[in-house]
């Protein structure tokens, strides 16, 4: 086994690992009582099942550690924290993230430490109670394995001063290490930011102080984390966005370089250092380093700036001056401000002052790029703007690649990327992003496409002397898939690094599935931005051995654990669950019918009226761009950024349905339906029947809160009871993201797929609440706006087969013989089930108003074998569909 490396470590029932390179982390803030009104009243109301969705939400905007909070005067803080973390950890998708427990009491914390699995972090503790408190609060955080938040804080209140601040962390480092055993990664400094340029002379200091703080402590302890508020230090400004991104531009600069690893980060993130107004950048520089400050002259010269520009919101003028610079430098900016109107004539005038084509892309395009994957890897740029600098820079190559040929030489020497996304799988944004922030970090990316079949990955992984293999899936069957692409390398004798991504991989899978079956590096790879620390590592010839060890040894070790793991004890048998389903009175309840039994298809439905039912907040997440706000255009740190991106993403939407690039097309239908055992239904239009099976929670609950299964929200045989289908697509997207492929334009084509898909869920929104409203007329008097439609705030679910509610994919073929879809709206599975055209929804309609949406989870052995009779199946197909659900 190799060394371990000193990194702080945290987990959930997934590692997360903060590596030197790690940039910011992002924390759920919203599963806070003092913090969310919504989950703060649902915890009052004890509405704990409804209280897990605020936390999935947080996973859903990007969060890697969630924190969550109990202290409200109305509340039994221990009782609520010991509750909810105890539901929390039998919820995967939840509880794959590791926790950050969040209390001022700290029997609240303690409680909470109690019922974690997993490394968590507790947020905090502090000597302001004196040290021996202290103590005896970080000697239980250390015996539960957690990490700790320390504020630089005492006796005498919180540090203000460099001193009060060095002083204070070298004291708690002391204690915490020598006399508890702390490791020294596990502790995160809160070093306390402060306002600046206040009026008040004592303030004036205050950012060099934290500055200074973070290089001595980082000197003395080069192992621990240091945070703080960023947004804190701009105060005086409020209201003026143009200085404030300035001024934490500026902050960030120094402070990082002085050793910060992590805080609440403002829009100074979307300001590139360098392209500050140069008069602004030397007033902030003035104020933050407390420079020519003398009575205040520094910060009275910001303020009279800061009234200069108030008027004019965000802009400051810019002009054309970069187009008197080298033709160097104007690639370079080009590049890095994704500027396409000038590329044509600086390349031609780059190929005629360089001896040779290929020295312009090594030269200056190479340096241009280096440029934009630096200010990416740091948080400086987001994937939008990278986006654009790619197609900047595939339009530039375009232009020299002609002479290249004509002179017969290689195009480039860089390594290359071959990319897949596998056979049975048709989505593939997030592997276009990745391709892209590759081809913007220097390496040729080959990029074979959706639905791939090994042997075409690998004869052309052969054929092209590839350097690395990725591939990529978003359903559950690509995973078996990527296992058996893994096994046919292994057969080969290839010797390649095989990276794995997409929603549905993890470590823990790519640890205990894949890893064993090839043994020349299997790496998983989590996002865009991490694939390029990833591939960096492996195309290194003195990182790669020793990144490949580490990694064989992490999944080696993550694979023991997941074959020693101790049987969950919260698990039901299947009988007792099935006895513990929702009790409704269906004796007393009158089902309403819809309009129709059958079908009614939609074709070529109005894009102007599905636009309005648009979600942009996964658009945003596909660009990686996150936010905890409410509002992620005025956010703090990606407002700017995600403004730019809506605007853009609006226009296109114009122009797809002014120009009609794309049809949407649907069917829904209405049958009868009956439930005749507790997990099977069975419905028909006349008399021919359809049996459809569900699976059923078998986690153990708490008191009064059944197990569900969607079969329970229909009623018994006699019961006149309904079920809704429905199928929905976007079609006609392949000629135009053909059109900007030859245009190498890799935004437009990303975001054309983006929008293909929010149009979808848009439409499914849409037909939904037509359906309530007029078809099936059970909630008639429906009055809801497009948030709350969001927010699921309306009466009945849609739940989709091969999803949490209804995992299994093979429904499907049900759903689709039984409203014909194929035929009606030219929707296809493929043979892993996903859906083509890839913007393609369908799902059950439940109309009864305790139906709501919920996860399956794990199940066990004796639920298993039921399963797999009541679908007639042999255990090679019960393995390949259920095995995803097995405890």
């Amino acid at each position: 086994m190799s060394e371990i490396k000193p990194y702080l470590y945290l987990s959930g029932l997934e590692p997360l690992i903060i590596r030197p390179e790690s940039n910011f982390i992002n924390i759920g803030e919203r599963t806070n009582v003092t913090g969310s009104k919504k989950f703060a009243r649902l915890i009052r109301e004890e509405k704990y099942e409804e209280a897990l969705s605020v936390a999935r939400e947080q996973i859903e905007n990007g969060a890697q550690v969630i924190d969550i909070n109990m202290d409200d005067a109305l509340l039994d803080g221990e009782q609520a924290m010991t509750t909810f973390l105890n539901l929390v950890q039998a919820e995967p998708e939840i509880a794959k993230i590791p926790i950050m427990i969040d209390s001022s009491k700290f029997h609240i914390i303690e409680a909470g430490l109690k019922c974690v699995q997993g490394k968590c972090i507790v947020n905090s503790i502090s000597m302001k109670e004196g040290v021996g408190k202290f103590i005896e609060q970080a000697h239980i955080c250390r015996s539960f394995g957690a990490a700790v938040v320390v504020m630089a804080f005492d006796e005498n209140g919180q540090a203000d001063t460099l001193q009060r601040r060095v002083d204070i962390c070298s004291k708690a480092y002391e204690i915490l290490t020598k006399q508890i055993g702390f490791p020294p990664q596990d502790i995160i400094f809160d070093l306390n930011i402060f306002a600046v340029a206040t009026g008040l002379e004592e303030h004036n200091n205050y950012a060099v102080d934290f500055i200074e703080a973070c290089k001595i402590i980082k000197q003395k302890y080069p192992l621990v984390k240091i945070s703080g508020g960023v947004s804190n230090l701009s105060f005086s400004f409020r209201g003026n966005e143009t200085v404030r991104e300035a001024m934490h531009s500026v902050f960030l600069y120094y402070a990082t370089k002085a050793g910060m690893d992590m805080g609440i980060v403002n829009a100074g993130q979307l300001v590139v250092y360098d392209e500050i107004e140069p008069k602004l950048r030397e007033l902030c520089e003035d104020v933050i380093l407390n420079r020519n400050n003398d009575n205040n002259e520094a910060t009275e010269k910001l303020i009279a700036f800061a009234e200069t520009v108030k008027s004019k919101g965000k802009e400051i003028k810019k002009d054309e001056a970069w187009r008197k610079a080298t033709v160097e430098e104007r690639l370079k900016h080009a590049l890095v401000n994704g500027i396409t109107n000038y590329i044509d004539e600086d390349t031609l005038e780059a190929l005629q002052k360089y001896p040779k084509p290929l020295d312009v892309i090594e030269g200056p395009l190479m340096a241009g790029m280096d440029v934009v994957g630096n200010l990416f890897g740091s948080g400086k740029m987001f994937l939008p703007q990278v986006v654009k600098s790619a197609r900047v820079m595939k339009k530039s190559v375009a232009i020299i690649t002609p002479y290249i040929e004509a002179e017969k030489q290689e195009a480039s020497n860089a390594p290359t990327i071959l990319l897949a996304t596998v056979k049975g799988d048709v989505h593939d944004i997030g592997k276009n992003i990745v391709g892209v922030v590759l081809g913007c970090n220097g390496y040729e990316v080959i990029d074979l496409g959706v639905m791939v079949p090994t042997d075409k990955i690998l004869e052309t992984a052969e054929k092209e002397k590839v350097d690395i293999v990725g591939l990529s899936g978003l359903i559950t069957p690509s995973l078996d898939e990527m296992v058996n692409v893994a096994r046919e390398m292994k057969r080969r004798n290839m010797q390649l690094p095989l990276l794995i991504g997409g929603a549905t991989t993890s470590r823990m899978h790519t640890a205990v599935k894949i890893a064993p079956e090839y043994e020349h590096g299997v790496v998983h790879c989590l996002d865009a931005s991490r694939s390029v620390t990833v591939v960096g590592s492996l195309l290194n010839a003195t990182q790669k051995e020793i990144f490949l060890k580490e990694t064989k040894d992490e999944y080696t070790k993550l694979k023991t654990q997941f074959e020693n793991k101790k049987p969950v004890k919260q698990f039901i048998s299947f009988k007792d669950a099935q006895a513990n389903a929702v009790k409704i009175d269906w004796q007393n309840y009158q089902p309403i019918q819809p309009s129709f039994i059958g079908t009614k298809v939609f074709i070529d439905y109005d894009l102007k009226e599905i636009r309005e039912y648009i979600d942009w907040k996964p658009f945003f997440i596909s660009w990686e761009l996150h936010s905890n706000s409410p509002n992620i255009l005025t956010d703090n740190v990606v407002g700017k950024e995600a403004t730019k991106l809506f605007n853009e993403a609006n226009a296109m939407l114009d122009k797809i349905i002014e120009e009609n690039w794309l049809k949407a097309n649907g069917v829904v239908g209405f049958m009868h339906a009956e439930k005749v055992a507790p997990d099977s239904v069975d419905v028909y239009f006349d008399k021919e029947k359809t049996r459809l099976e569900f699976l059923r929670q078998q986690i153990k609950k708490a008191k009064d809160q059944p197990n569900l299964s969607l079969a329970d929200f229909l009623p018994p045989s006699g019961g006149r009871g309904a079920l809704g289908a429905f199928a929905v697509t976007i079609q006609g997207i392949e000629k135009h993201i053909e059109r900007f492929v030859a245009e190498h334009d890799d935004y437009n084509k990303i975001m054309l797929q983006a929008l293909s898909d929010r149009l979808v869920e848009a439409f499914a929104e849409l037909l939904h609440k037509k359906v309530r409203e007029d078809f099936w007329g059970y909630a008639k008097d429906e009055d809801l706006s497009n948030e709350d439609l969001i927010k699921e705030k309306y009466v009945g679910i849609r739940p989709a087969p091969g999803y949490p509610a209804c995992p299994d994919h093979t429904e499907k073929y049900k759903l689709f013989d039984l409203l014909n879809v194929t035929e009606n709206i030219g929707i296809e599975l493929t043979e892993s089930l996903a859906m083509y055209p890839a913007s393609s929804v369908c799902g059950w309609y439940f109309s009864h108003p305790e139906s709501k949406y919920f996860g399956v989870g794990k199940i066990s052995q004796d639920q298993y074998e039921d399963y797999k009779q009541r679908k007639n199946w042999d255990d090679e197909t019960a393995q390949k569909w259920l095995r995803p659900s097995m405890e």
